[in-house]
């Protein structure tokens, strides 16, 4: 698709829009020629300009920022033509929220992404109630002029969230074609992600698949819940790594049994990513998250609730442990693994103990 002066496999696509400053030095100006008609103006831009997503380049065409050989064009669906294309990127306009100086541990970091393992209470993006104090404020001030801009703005691209009181792996983009690539990554699914949660009794059977539709609960909308019909299919593969606190009970003439177990440590492997999705599938199979207000239907055991307050415990115990993916740009396998903060930690000590 590119010039002969610049021919490359397609495998490589090599990328020829380097930039060209004009005289205020914000504006930046791409060019690039395509040179095999007939795809699908967005496809064909992407090719040739892919530090850009296709989403960015449609809102693009959109504000008449890309000419063909002086021609400004506003469809992506039309048909590419054989000829200098060029894209005109405004500044990147600032980012709504603030940038806040909040430590956060990095995994690892580079030009187009950054992983961070996120502290419990700590809300993704800001929110009525979040507007400070968010993931989105401390990426800001941490990235700083090195992000790019995501859709035209300097703010980093969160393509998945952690509830605001689950701990865990988060990897966010920094730049347009790290946001389209990882964006592209979830919906397919292709990626590793597997939470650490300490739950009340145990699932059984003790590992499997739970697989239903999950959506807006029709008794209270602010909560998520398992559907008979409409919703999304969620898929949750778990399996009990330990149990706690075997129960003992009187039978007969004094006769002692074992009861059902207290607590449990469960992996839980996502395959879909919906709102509130391992709470709920925990929820649905009679083991709620200790410490989760929401879901946590029942109260667990005396010596459970000791140990959670002695523990410190003020949220769902639930931990992103795992997460792992191809790195959209340079195409490396990247696997980041991080042990649960020191509340569930305490907690499962306690447990232990039972």
């Amino acid at each position: 698709m590119l010039d002969g002066r610049n021919r490359r496999p397609a495998a490589e696509r090599l990328v020829s829009d380097e930039p060209l400053l004009t005289e205020d030095d914000e504006t930046t100006v791409l060019e690039a020629r395509i040179e095999t008609p007939g795809v699908r103006l967005d496809k064909a831009l992407a090719d040739v300009f892919p530090t850009l997503s296709r989403a960015r380049l449609q809102a693009l065409l959109a504000e008449g920022a890309i000419s063909f050989e002086g021609e400004t064009l506003t469809s992506g669906s039309a048909k590419a033509r054989a000829g200098q294309y060029v894209v005109i990127l405004p500044p990147v306009a600032p980012a709504t929220p603030q940038p806040e100086a909040i430590p956060l541990t990095v995994l690892y970091e580079d030009a187009d992404l950054i992983v961070i393992d996120k502290p419990a209470g700590m809300a993704a993006h800001p929110a009525p109630g979040s507007e400070t104090g968010t993931l989105v404020n401390a990426l800001l001030a941490h990235c700083g002029d090195s992000l790019s801009g995501i859709g035209g703005v300097a703010r980093p691209g969160i393509v998945h969230r952690l509830d605001k009181d689950t701990s865990g792996v988060m990897v966010a983009a920094k730049t347009d074609r790290a946001h389209a690539g990882l964006s592209a990554l979830f919906a397919t699914h292709d990626i590793e992600r597997t939470y650490i949660a300490l739950t009340r009794g145990i699932p059984m059977p003790r590992e499997g698949r739970i697989q239903t539709q999950i959506g807006r609960s029709h008794g209270d909308r602010k909560k998520m819940a398992v559907l008979t019909s409409g919703g999304r299919e969620a898929i949750t593969d778990y399996a009990v790594q330990k149990v706690f606190g075997e129960h003992l009970v009187l039978r007969g003439k004094g006769l002692r049994q074992t009861g059902p177990f207290l607590a449990a440590r469960v992996a839980c492997t996502l395959h879909t990513g919906r709102t509130h999705q391992i709470r709920v599938h925990l929820a649905s199979k009679g083991s709620p998250i200790l410490g989760d207000a929401t879901y946590g239907s029942g109260s667990p055991a005396a010596p459970v609730r000791a140990a959670i307050a002695e523990a410190g415990l003020t949220r769902q115990a639930l931990h992103a442990a795992v997460l792992g993916f191809v790195h959209p740009v340079t195409g490396e396998t990247l696997r980041f693994e991080t042990p649960p903060p020191p509340d569930m930690q305490r907690l499962e000590a306690l447990l232990s103990e039972l």
